[in-house]
């Protein structure tokens, strides 16, 4: 039975919750320290930053300030493909920014092609140093997932990817299951761009849900990890009221077939 708690066991054996805030495009300051405050009162106990949202330091303050615990907390950020070349210095000042002993997830922000193995290994060597528990990847295909696979001694723990079903993809879901790489959804809401479809609508007044509630409950069924966006208390609050209710498998199937 899926609660705020769910969490998706990854291929180190590292727990991650299923349910997590994302910060992209939230001003650092006030602005994101606020909505990681909400979203830690509501229940979440997952934030995703990256070192290109500049807020990283605003999430770490909130974090710290919280009251709870740092082991209860997942936090993810990334590495820019860009800074390879000063990889170790680049997580060391992220792990500064946030203020925390360690990192739970570091990420490949996005691919560089051709260098995908050189990257990997790199992360490799950030991860064997002990402050980080578990890296992945984002942004990244099959075909550059293969690559990196093909030389890992650590396989990706996930693949972050944008997701909802309106550009759902099975054969990455079924190659990360296969894999045991657990793939994470972003912008599973759209950006809002789709939470008037007419077939969602149809679906959430079925249930007596938001359109966002609906997006968020398709993924967290298909033990997809999933970080809606939101700076906005109301919605944070409204993403994480998701757990008493199951979409059934014919209004599955239809939000599957959006992206078609």
């Amino acid at each position: 039975m899926l609660n705020i708690n769910s969490v998706f066991t990854l291929n180190n054996k590292q727990k991650m919750p299923l349910l997590g805030l994302g910060v992209w495009q939230i001003p650092s300051g006030h602005a994101t320290e606020q909505a990681v405050r909400w979203a830690l009162q509501a229940g979440y106990r997952h934030i995703d930053t990256a070192r290109f949202y500049k807020n990283e330091a605003s999430v770490g303050k909130a974090i710290r300030s919280s009251g709870i615990s740092r082991e209860k907390i997942w936090v993810t950020t990334k590495i820019w493909p860009t800074d390879f070349y000063r990889a170790q210095k680049i997580f060391d000042e992220s792990l500064n920014r946030l203020g925390l002993d360690y990192i739970d997830l570091y990420l490949i922000h996005w691919p560089i092609p051709g260098l995908e193995k050189r990257n990997w290994k790199i992360m490799e060597n950030i991860y064997e140093r002990g402050s980080v528990k578990a890296i992945g990847v984002s942004n990244h295909s099959i075909s550059q997932l293969k690559k990196i696979l093909s030389i890992a001694h650590i396989p990706p723990a996930v693949n972050q990817v944008k997701c909802s079903p309106f550009n759902f993809k099975p054969e990455m879901h079924e190659f990360c299951d296969n894999n045991s790489i657990a793939l994470e959804a972003y912008s599973p809401l759209t950006r809002g761009k789709k939470l008037g479809d007419k077939q969602v609508a149809g679906i959430a007044k079925k249930y007596k849900k938001s359109p966002s509630q609906i997006l968020i409950r398709w993924a967290l069924q298909k033990q997809i990890i999933v970080i809606p966006k939101s700076d906005k208390e109301q919605h944070i609050i409204e993403n994480s009221k998701v757990y008493d209710f199951e979409i059934q498998k014919d209004d599955v199937l239809m939000l599957d077939n959006l992206a078609k």
